[in-house]
C-alpha cells in the first residue's frame, strides 16, 4: 500500500514526518532519509495494530494542487 507522507524540518533542525491518512501516525529523524525510514516503520506498526484489533484501514485522503495567483 502507498500512503501520503508529509516531512517538514522543525525549528530545531529535526525532520518530522506524519501520515495524515493515519491519525496520530508521526515520527521524526535527524535527517530527511531517517525521518522517511522511521515513518515507514511507524506506518507498518500502525497497520499491524489495526489488523490485530480488527479495525479497518482509514480511507485515503485525496489531494489536489491549487493554483493561486499572488498580486504583484
Amino acid at each position: 500500500m502507498k500512503f501520503r507522507v508529509l516531512i517538514e524540518q522543525d525549528e530545531d533542525g529535526v525532520y518530522v514526518a506524519e501520515c495524515p491518512s493515519l491519525p496520530g501516525c508521526v515520527s521524526q529523524g535527524k535527517t530527511y532519509r531517517e525521518a522517511q525510514r522511521n515513518i515507514q516503520e511507524a506506518i507498518q506498526g500502525y497497520l499491524e495494530s489495526l489488523h490485530k484489533h480488527h479495525d479497518p484501514i482509514p480511507p485515503t485522503i485525496h489531494e489536489t494542487l491549487v493554483d493561486v495567483k499572488i498580486p504583484a
